[in-house]
C-alpha cells in the first residue's frame, strides 16, 4: 500500500478528514465518508496485492472481456504426437500423404474470492488511523495468502502430477549442492520435448526452495566452489548469491521440512521425495510465457458495508474472481535433497 495509507505513516488530512466523517451521527454522512474510503483504498489494495505475492512472474495474469468465456487454445501439435508429424518420399505414383490436422482447447474455471474486515466506530471518531490502517492490511493479507496458496498449489499439483523428481545421489540428505542445480537443468532439458536445436526446447531458468537450502550455501567448501565464488556469497547481499548457472534462485518460506508448501505436497497430493531426502526444490521454466496463466474475470472490487452502521461499526469487503492452469507441465521439473 502507498504510504499515505500506511500504519507507519500519518494519514494525509483528506484521509483524516474521511476516517472522522465515517463515524458522524448523521447516517447518511457517515455512509457516504464509508463509501468514499472505501474507494480510497481500493486501489492502494488492488496494487499491493499484486506486488505482495510470491507468484509475481510466474503466472501471466489476463483479463476477460465482459462475456469472454476462458478458452486457451492448445497447439495443433499435442505433446508426445512430435514423431508422427515427419516428411515421405515421393513415390513415382500416387500422391503426397495427407496429414489433416486440428487445435484443441481447454476451459480453465474461474472462481470468486472474497474478505471483509470491520472496526468499531469510535476509532473512526478518534482518528485511530493505526488500527483502522491495521485493519486494511489484514484485510489485504487474505486476499495475497488465498492468491499464493491457489498459485502453489497449482504448480504443485502440475508437477506431482508429472511424477518426475530428480535428486542428488551424492549430497547428504537435506543439503543443497551445486550438482542438484546442474542434475534438474539436464532433466528439464531431457523431458521437454525436441532436440538440441528446436526453438522451443525446455531449459531450467528459476529454481524455489527453503531458506535453509538457500543457506548450504554458505557451507560450500573448496572441494565445491573456488574461493573466488566463496567470497561473493560472503559479501552478496543476505550473504546468498542469486543466481547460479544461469538459474535464478529464490527462497520462499513456505518450503522445507514441515512446511506449508511441502506439507501439500507430500500429504495433501500424496507424492513423494527421493528415498531418505528431506525437502522440496521446485524448478519452472519461465524463459516463455505459454504455460502458466491466471485468467482474470474480475480485478478485486472494494465496497463499504452500510450494514455495519446499525452496529456502531464500519467496514469494507470486497471480491475477485479469477483462475489459475498450468497449459504444460513440462515447464516444470521438481527435485529433492
Amino acid at each position: 500500500m502507498p504510504n499515505e495509507y500506511s500504519i507507519y505513516a500519518e494519514p494525509s488530512s483528506d484521509v483524516a478528514d474521511l476516517l472522522q466523517r465515517s463515524a458522524a451521527m448523521e447516517q447518511d454522512v457517515a455512509l457516504s465518508a464509508q463509501r468514499e474510503l472505501a474507494k480510497a483504498l481500493e486501489l492502494p489494495l488492488r496494487q499491493g496485492i499484486m506486488a505482495g505475492n510470491i507468484t509475481e512472474g510466474i503466472f501471466q495474469p489476463m483479463k476477460l472481456a465482459p462475456g469472454a468465456a476462458p478458452e486457451f487454445p492448445l497447439d495443433i501439435l499435442t505433446p508426445g504426437t512430435e514423431k508422427e508429424y515427419v516428411a515421405y518420399t515421393i513415390p513415382y505414383h500416387g500422391r503426397i500423404p495427407e496429414k489433416a490436422i486440428e487445435g484443441d482447447y481447454i476451459m480453465v474455471p474461474t472462481y470468486e474470492v472474497g474478505s471483509s474486515i470491520d472496526w468499531p466506530l469510535k476509532l473512526a471518531r478518534d482518528s485511530r488511523w493505526d488500527i483502522v490502517g491495521r485493519a486494511m492490511e489484514i484485510f489485504e493479507a487474505t486476499f495475497v495468502k488465498k492468491l499464493n496458496n491457489d498459485a502453489w498449489h497449482t504448480l504443485l499439483a502440475a508437477g506431482a502430477d508429472r511424477n518426475i523428481v530428480v535428486y542428488d545421489t551424492n549430497a547428504a540428505a537435506g543439503r543443497f549442492t551445486l550438482r542438484l542445480i546442474s542434475i534438474m537443468q539436464q532433466a528439464m532439458r531431457r523431458h521437454a520435448g525436441g532436440n538440441t536445436t528446436s526453438r522451443l526446447r525446455g531449459k531450467l531458468t528459476d529454481l524455489y526452495m527453503s531458506i535453509e537450502a538457500l543457506e548450504d550455501m554458505r557451507n560450500w567448501t573448496l572441494a565445491e566452489v573456488d574461493e573466488v565464488t566463496r567470497r561473493e556469497i560472503f559479501t552478496a547481499q543476505d550473504g546468498l548469491i542469486s543466481r547460479i548457472y544461469s538459474v535464478n534462485l529464490h527462497e520462499l518460506y513456505e518450503f522445507g521440512v514441515n512446511q506449508e508448501y511441502q506439507n501439500y505436497f507430500l500429504n495433501d497430493l500424496g507424492a513423494s521425495l527421493a528415498p531418505s531426502d528431506q525437502e522440496l526444490v521446485v524448478g519452472l521454466d519461465l524463459s516463455r510465457n505459454d504455460s502458466f496463466i491466471m485468467p482474470i474475470r474480475a480485478e478485486l472490487a472494494v465496497f463499504e458495508d452500510m450494514m455495519m452502521h446499525r452496529q456502531r461499526r464500519a467496514g469494507v469487503y470486497g471480491w475477485a474472481e479469477h483462475g489459475f492452469a498450468v497449459l504444460d507441465n513440462r515447464r516444470i521439473i521438481l527435485g529433492s535433497m
